[in-house]
């Protein structure tokens, strides 16, 4: 908006909040439209006149997938086909996917290239691979102007403080808010790719600008981190709790190629992002306080059904 760009926001609310849009309701630049992005012919009606389709729509975390796999298999992947099927048809210019990296599954190599083997391991990982591949397809066979963005361990401010386990930095913010342990899973020296939401949403803008098109790019920060070092950064104690099967030891993105074809790369470090969500440590005020005996539920699923993954 800030560019000129009238922007539309759509989303069916399902984990969302309307409560983030504040700050642009007087922007005559910026429209909400609540609808799902699986019912086609309401998507349809908004589809007229637009140039760039970002595509962050679907449901995430690994529990509610397994136990709802049909709600993911709608969302994630039907409504895939659905933006694809109308970028097409409605000319769309740029179409912007955002891609998971749990497609990789545990990995091989680290930091880990784009030619990796996918082998998702649960109905989260693979319907967002599906939707990318039908992103893809349509590239291939209809010649959509598309670019894939594989998002390496997104945070930052007004993430989802919904009440389904998930990502560790919405549960450990609201236990350092209410004073409890950080539950760490395992021995804490697993390490993830912690990713700030600003250099995510630059590489969204550099792709839609750029002329590249039919590619998959990782976007990542540069650097692995222990959850060790994150509990050091937050500061509490800790609980340690059994380690999840299906779980890679490590995520390590190699952002080479988002490098290379864009000139993207990084700028927030871990400490900085960091030291931005502790400033906005009340806005998990809110979200749901999980401990041992409350994960232990929540993940009954996880362990019964990813036990065996190969």
């Amino acid at each position: 908006m800030s560019s000129g760009h009238t922007v539309i926001a759509v989303d069916n609310l399902a984990v969302g909040s309307e409560n983030n849009l504040e700050s642009f309701n007087s922007s005559q630049n910026f429209e909400f439209v609540r609808l799902d992005v699986s019912n086609y012919e309401s998507l349809e009606k908004i589809y007229s006149n637009i140039d760039w389709v970002f595509h962050l729509a679907g449901l995430a975390d690994i529990v509610p997938s397994i136990e709802f796999p049909d709600s993911y298999f709608q969302t994630n992947v039907i409504g895939s086909y659905n933006i694809a099927k109308l970028s097409l048809e409605k000319n769309v210019k740029r179409t912007i996917y955002a891609a998971s990296s749990s497609c990789y599954g545990i990995p091989d190599f680290f930091p880990t290239p784009e030619t990796a083997k996918c082998d998702p391991r649960y109905p989260y990982a693979l319907t967002k691979y599906l939707g990318e591949q039908i992103l893809m397809h349509w590239n291939s066979v209809y010649k959509l102007n598309v670019l894939s963005l594989r998002l390496f361990n997104v945070y930052g401010p007004r993430a989802r403080t919904s009440g389904t386990y998930g990502a560790v930095f919405g549960v450990f913010l609201a236990q350092k808010l209410a004073g409890k342990p950080f539950t760490v899973v395992g021995d804490g020296t697993q390490t993830r790719d912690f990713t700030f939401v600003s250099d995510v949403c630059r590489a969204f803008l550099i792709a839609a600008q750029s002329q590249l098109s039919g590619e998959i790019l990782n976007v990542g920060s540069g650097n692995t981190y222990e959850v060790n070092k994150l509990v050091s950064l937050l500061e509490g104690p800790v609980i340690n709790i059994p380690k999840r099967p299906a779980e890679p030891d490590q995520t390590f993105a190699d952002i080479t190629k988002i490098n290379k074809l864009l000139g993207w790369k990084p700028e927030v470090s871990l400490e900085k992002g960091v030291a931005v969500m502790l400033e906005h440590l009340q806005d998990w005020k809110d979200a749901p306080l999980w401990d041992i005996n409350k994960i232990e539920g929540a993940t009954k699923s996880w362990f019964k059904y990813l036990a065996d993954s190969h």
